[in-house]
Parts: structure tokens; C-alpha cells; sequence
């Protein structure tokens, strides 16, 4: 005959018991439903901040304040039984690299409110990052070399050329690639070297360079080692910036234009005379004039039809010039122009 509830006792204590065994209140006394362990670690790096758990490395911004409580709950083993955990952790600061967490802990456990206090030693520890060390020791797996073809880098494509690899490099380790770095970055006579610290931002580099100001980029692999049977190599991207810069203005056959887009052996500009944009040869280029970007401003005298009266920004002297169909020349306005010897030309 199956007993009834109330003629269930627990064998510890006596009480009335749910089940043949202890009631709730002596199983939760005899549960231990909470360990914490006495010490934890917390490592950082002291060059960047970097912190690091279970042997990898993760940038963060938190401060001790927001980190100390994190490893003290981390350090905090509840038992699976236990229904709505609560924990609090206090924090004080003992030394300048310990800190002391005291931690209080409560939750119901077979029907049974339960609460139980234990401390935890934070240590504070300072080790290199993985990315500090390497940039410390010089290491690097790739360059990106950015030159231009027949004349030199300017300065414009210079620092856009930096500012590429910057943001290449920031939206990389945003995404969690630490080690996708730059260790260094330098002008020199040819152009620009920018020394990686891994073969993908070396390749976003000469990507995001040549699709914003054009030309193309090569590959030169270099075998410098081995390591756990694997070879190791160091690459060269260079980079070769097209002969002709957007913006540049160049002397065609018989009439000047502007360079929007250079793609391969071909060229795009707008004609300044008739105001349309065509693809030539780049052969068809007699030669450079100049770039838009440095145009100077030069006051429209008067307007005679389709001529305009336009005043040398350094002699002050009037020159008839046609007024292009594109161009907003009216009198006392300004225009923007670049000088080709004694000629001046209009640019957008």
C-alpha cells in the first residue's frame, strides 16, 4: 500500500517529507549549493589596456572599477538546483594591485530560502598583450609600398593613402582582429610605406587605397622562416598609383580637360571646352597641366557673348577667354583657373 504524504517523515529530522527521503529542509542544508574559489586574476596589458581571459586577449575600455566585479561573480559556482540566484559584490581596494570582493549570494533551493557570504581576492596583474609584443619586437608580416607611375606621390595622396590604412585598420580591430595593425608609417623619397602586422589589413590596405584613388596593386611574397612546420612569409603590396590624378588637368590635342577616372590604359575627363565627359586613350594626353585642387580664384571683368574678360589673379591684366558652356561666368563673379604658361584655363 502506497503511503500517503502524511505518513511520509524525513529520517533526519522528523518532519513531514514530500518524498521517502530528506524533507526540503535537510536537503538544502546538506547541499552545498555555493563554492567560490579564494582567488582570481585579472591581467592587463599596461601599453593598451588590453585585457585577457582563458589565454586570449580582447581590447576593452572598462576600467578596474567595471572589470572587479565581473571576474568576483566569475568566481561564483552555484549549484544547478538553485532557483532565482541573486548576488551582490562589494568592492574595496587593498593595494595597488589587489582588491578584495565580498560577495553575497541568496536564491531558494528546494522551496528553501538560502543566503550565504564569501570573499574573493582579486590580483592585478600587468603582461604584455599578444599585439604590444609584437609591435615591441619589431615583428611584421607585410608592407604596403605606394608609389605612382612616371611622377611622384603628392602630398594629397599621401595623407588620403594614411587615412585609408587608418581606417582599415580601426574597422579591422573593431571586428575583432587585434593583431591586423600598423607599426609604422613613413614618407619616403618615392612615396609612402606602411609596415602591417598581418597579411589581410596589408591586402585591405591596397585594396581600399587603390579604389579610392585609383591604379593597382601587386603582390611580392617573401619566404622569411618556418614555424610548427608551417612557412612563413612576408608580403610586399605595391601599390602603383596611375600616372594621371583625378583632377588633373591635362592638354589634349586641341582643348584642355579635367581627369575623372584612369582604368588601365584608357582615361576619363571632361572636356572644359565643350563641357562633356568622354574615354580616350591615354596616349591622347600631349601633357600635364596642372591639378583643379590647386586653382585660384581670377575675377570675370566683363562678358561679350560667348567671351569673357577674365583678370590675371598676378598681373591684374585682362585676357579675352570663351566662356565655357558649363561654367557660371557672369560678371564680377569669380571663377576658379590654373595657368598654363601665359594662359590661364577654367576649371570646374
Amino acid at each position: 500500500m502506497k503511503k500517503a504524504i502524511q505518513d511520509r517523515f524525513c529520517p533526519k529530522c522528523g518532519r513531514p517529507s514530500d518524498t521517502d527521503g530528506l524533507c526540503n529542509h535537510c536537503r538544502a542544508g546538506d547541499t552545498r549549493w555555493i563554492t567560490c574559489d579564494t582567488r582570481v586574476t585579472g591581467i592587463h596589458c599596461p601599453a593598451c589596456g588590453a585585457t585577457k581571459k582563458a589565454n586570449t586577449w580582447a581590447d576593452t575600455n572598462m576600467d578596474r572599477g567595471v572589470i572587479a566585479p565581473e571576474l568576483a561573480k566569475g568566481a561564483v559556482h552555484l549549484h544547478p538546483d538553485l532557483k532565482k540566484p541573486k548576488i551582490t559584490i562589494h568592492i574595496d581596494d587593498t593595494g595597488p594591485n589587489r582588491s578584495r570582493a565580498a560577495i553575497t549570494a541568496k536564491g531558494t533551493l528546494y522551496s528553501i530560502p538560502v543566503e550565504k557570504t564569501c570573499t574573493v581576492e582579486i590580483i592585478w596583474q600587468k603582461e604584455q598583450c599578444d599585439r604590444c609584443n609584437r609591435i615591441s619586437g619589431s615583428y611584421y608580416e607585410g608592407i604596403v609600398q605606394v608609389r605612382a607611375e612616371g611622377r611622384d606621390v603628392s602630398p594629397f595622396e599621401m595623407q588620403a593613402a594614411a587615412e585609408i590604412a587608418t581606417q582599415v585598420e580601426d574597422s579591422l580591430q573593431a571586428g575583432g582582429e587585434r593583431l591586423s595593425f600598423i607599426s609604422d608609417m613613413a614618407e619616403t623619397r618615392d612615396g609612402l610605406d606602411i609596415t602591417v602586422g598581418s597579411q589581410h589589413i596589408g591586402l585591405m590596405i591596397a585594396q581600399g587605397i587603390t579604389a579610392q584613388l585609383g591604379g593597382r596593386y601587386t603582390t611580392h611574397p617573401k619566404l622569411v622562416g618556418e614555424k610548427d612546420g608551417r612557412q612563413l612569409y612576408r608580403i610586399t603590396y605595391s601599390v602603383r598609383l596611375p600616372r594621371f590624378r583625378k583632377q588633373d588637368v591635362v592638354r589634349l590635342d586641341r582643348t584642355y580637360a579635367e581627369v575623372e577616372q584612369v582604368d588601365g590604359r584608357r582615361i576619363r575627363v571632361f572636356d572644359l571646352d565643350e563641357g562633356k565627359s568622354r574615354s580616350l586613350p591615354l596616349d591622347a594626353v600631349v601633357r600635364l597641366v596642372g591639378n583643379a585642387r590647386n586653382a585660384e580664384p581670377a575675377l570675370v571683368a566683363y562678358i561679350s557673348g560667348d567671351m569673357a574678360g577674365i583678370l590675371d589673379p598676378e598681373s591684374g591684366i585682362s585676357a579675352e577667354y570663351r566662356k565655357p558652356p558649363w561654367a557660371d561666368a557672369d560678371a564680377g563673379k569669380y571663377i576658379r583657373v590654373i595657368r598654363d604658361g601665359d594662359r590661364l584655363v577654367i576649371v570646374r
